[in-house]
């Protein structure tokens, strides 16, 4: 679950508003995406480590964290660097891991709820229009969060299960059993909504 990621603590990230952080996070990745100076990005680097300590995450927690996406990153900055420049290459190197790191200190200074307030209360104004509700939104993405990390899990402990057995991991061993018990816990939830009556109900204001 992604309330897993989240990192109990008093620093000053976790004291600042979810909006402010996201905004904040939405600023730093447009900006380093439109720098390509190697000292900047350099320091936009190591200024993301420094950010990540300040709230609790050691270097080896935010490797295992970032791990799959660091090695995607690391491939695509290989990747440019023989078709176009090793300089080319670098400044994905540095651009990238940067972004990520600034996003995972985010993610882990803010719980789900927090979240999904959030973005409940930026939703407002499109239900003032009458485009959609907010707390459905705000629901729809909660449960997203909510299955993502819970169907890797899933993912891993059906491998596992493969691997102790003996039996050779084939995607498509997996692919049954990991969506049947998916959609089980989906109908249980759907139910468990339904049953509060928390679709279908007005807004208060």
């Amino acid at each position: 679950m992604l309330n897993s990621l989240h990192i109990e603590g008093a620093s000053w990230l976790h004291r600042m508003g979810t909006g402010w952080k996201l905004f904040a996070l939405f600023v730093i990745s447009l900006a380093l995406t439109l720098i390509d100076n190697l000292p900047v990005l350099a320091g936009a680097l190591f200024a993301s480590l420094i950010v990540a300590r300040s709230i609790g995450m050691k270097e080896r927690m935010l490797w295992q964290r970032t791990k799959p996406v660091l090695l995607t990153i690391a491939f695509l900055a290989l990747v440019n660097m023989v078709l176009l420049s090793p300089r080319d290459g670098l400044v994905i190197l540095l651009r990238l891991p940067a972004i990520l790191f600034f996003a995972s200190a985010v993610t882990a200074s803010t719980s789900l709820s927090a979240f999904i307030d959030c973005l409940t209360r930026a939703a407002m104004p499109l239900e003032k229009m009458g485009l959609l509700r907010a707390a459905d939104l705000g629901l729809a993405l909660g449960l997203v969060l909510r299955f993502v990390p819970e169907i890797h899990e899933r993912y891993r402990a059906l491998r596992d299960a493969h691997q102790a057995r003996g039996i050779p991991v084939k995607l498509h061993r997996l692919l049954g059993p990991l969506i049947i018990s998916t959609l089980k816990d989906a109908d249980s939830i759907a139910d468990a909504i339904d049953a509060r009556g928390i679709r279908g109900q007005k807004s208060r204001h």
